[in-house]
């Protein structure tokens, strides 16, 4: 499991041949399945193929840049195909809020389900919380973006 931690669960996923989680997506820097406790009709997570472990391991370089726009692009495409006439909702647990130590993006397609989970995906400004992929996509984005 090079560039994998052996006690993540999403590594796991990523490099364990058994493992009965469905992929929905793969390639060569990202995979997406259902989240396993969904929050929305539709609930899908895209994490990066490499293990970062959040949102603050991520820097304003073109590499940071370039894989967060693709994860959002992947999750975009996914809902689009599989729920196409629903409000779609994508972004990133900030710590101490994450529940898992690997990188990965949350794709809704709304209303949550139950409602009052649109507690767990709310902006505590300072405080973290949930962060909208575009606004961290802003915050990443390196000064000298060719992107």
């Amino acid at each position: 499991m090079a560039g994998a931690n052996q006690t993540c669960i999403f590594c796991q996923i990523l490099h364990d041949p058994n493992s009965t989680t469905r992929l929905l997506h793969t390639d060569e820097k990202v995979v997406a399945f259902q989240d396993i406790k969904p929050a929305a009709r539709r609930h899908y997570l895209v994490i990066p193929k490499e293990h970062i472990s959040t949102v603050r391991d991520l820097q304003r370089r073109d590499e940071d840049y370039s894989l967060v726009s693709h994860m959002l692009s992947v999750g975009q495409e996914l809902l689009q195909k599989d729920a196409p006439q629903t409000i779609h909702r994508f972004g990133f647990h900030q710590p101490p809020f994450n529940s898992v130590d690997h990188l990965h993006l949350h794709c809704f397609a709304l209303p949550f389900m139950p409602r009052w989970k649109v507690v767990k995906y709310m902006s505590l400004g300072s405080f973290g919380g949930f962060i909208e992929a575009q606004k961290l996509l802003e915050k990443i984005r390196p000064l000298s973006s060719k992107v």
